[in-house]
């Protein structure tokens, strides 16, 4: 996975499995727990019920609230990012395989998976209306609009979120999910063209009509996050946030903070790099892996960036954790808001990632992270010109 000439000591993502298996945690299990293992109990309020998972097992058992008032949203401390399980991350499972590891990962206490229609486009959202039937009880399922298609393909240079394609996507994403109810509707990207007060009007009829519990938003600055939640209060607000990517910290954060909005960082291993797994010379597969057209996953970029990983690694060998579970602490550890929705294929991964929600840093050894990080430059844009020119400033 790392590099062969790596000191046989560091904490990667192998020697955290050999370290699991010696403890007890049961990393290759291909399908939902086993009921004659010992059991320990996590709480899932999103039912009132509680979730059974093998003892010494990964589980989230705490709960956050993303946004406020009437608009607020308990969800598990750490949600499911589920584009990879079939889409823009090179070789994935077999559907099988991937709804299995869905219902594991509900079986241990997560309760927020994202998906989306431009996702495939549409078959995430098959596979995800396939995997959480019958879960409904327990799990909120979020979704987006605002991408044009015609005929089934994206017009990347456009956008649309008028009053009539978000109704069009809403009711396409309720029949592709087998749901009623979508848990929180996201706008994908802004629309140059249509205001945004006409976009929450148009979601705050969806509410009131029974069809979507919240309003999200992704990737805007905080001007349009105030305009919208004056219309109709925001839930949460989803855009790309880790150790590689500050940016949200300027102005967004802090609105989310005065405002009562939840943020819901994507991508908060730097798609995968700051696991540590990837290296100059891993190959994405040009078919089905956006990583290939970033300039941050050029191989120049990679060997430049690896330095922080570095950092991450030396960080967390002290400690016991692996790079991502650093990364994905700090996060957590940021706000109590923040629910960060990592993405994996892998029940190995899964496992690492929701042993995440249980560390702590204290104030002292989350400015020593960010400031050993911070010291060096990251290489590379994180999206091409014409996405980057998608993102509000």
């Amino acid at each position: 996975m790392r590099k062969e000439n790596r000191n046989d000591c560091d904490m990667n993502r192998r020697g955290f499995l050999k370290t699991a298996a010696v403890t007890g945690a049961a990393l290759c299990v291909p399908t939902v727990l086993s009921k004659t293992m010992a059991t320990e109990k996590a709480a899932n309020s999103s039912s009132g019920t509680s979730v059974t998972v093998g003892s010494g097992m990964a589980a989230i058992r705490n709960h956050r609230t993303l946004g406020s008032g009437r608009a607020s949203m308990e969800v598990s401390a750490m949600g499911f990012g589920c584009m990879g399980l079939n889409y823009h991350r090179s070789q994935h499972p077999d559907k099988k395989q991937a709804i299995a590891l869905v219902h594991e990962a509900v079986e241990r206490g997560v309760t927020l998976f994202d998906t989306a229609e431009s996702y495939g486009p549409y078959k995430n959202e098959l596979l995800m209306g396939e995997a959480l039937k019958g879960y409904g009880d327990r799990v909120f399922v979020t979704s987006k609009f605002g991408h044009k298609f015609v005929n089934g393909v994206q017009v990347k240079s456009e956008e649309d979120s008028s009053p009539a394609n978000i109704r069009k996507v809403c009711e396409e994403s309720l029949r592709r999910l087998g749901v009623e109810t979508l848990g929180m509707f996201y706008q994908h990207r802004a629309d140059p063209d249509m205001p945004v007060e006409v976009v929450a009007e148009t979601v705050r009829e969806l509410i009131r009509e029974g069809k979507v519990l919240h309003f999200g938003l992704c990737e805007v600055n905080a001007d349009t996050i105030r305009r919208a939640h004056a219309i109709q209060p925001v839930t949460a607000v989803q855009s790309e946030y880790h150790l590689m990517h500050r940016t949200p910290e300027e102005s967004v954060l802090p609105l989310c903070a005065e405002l009562g909005i939840g943020f819901v960082p994507y991508s908060p291993i730097n798609r995968g790099f700051l696991g540590g797994a990837i290296t100059e010379y891993t190959q994405f597969d040009a078919t089905n892996d956006n990583r290939q057209t970033l300039p941050r996953f050029t191989p120049e970029a990679i060997r430049a960036n690896l330095r922080i990983v570095e950092v991450l690694h030396a960080f967390g060998r002290t400690r016991g954790y692996t790079a991502a579970q650093v990364a994905l602490a700090w996060l957590m550890n940021k706000h109590p808001w923040i629910v960060p929705i990592p993405g994996t294929t892998k029940l190995s991964h899964l496992e690492e990632n929701l042993r995440a929600a249980d560390i702590h840093f204290t104030a002292e050894e989350m400015r020593n992270l960010e400031e050993a990080v911070a010291a060096i430059p990251v290489t590379g844009s994180r999206y091409n010109a014409e996405q980057e020119a998608k993102v509000q400033k």
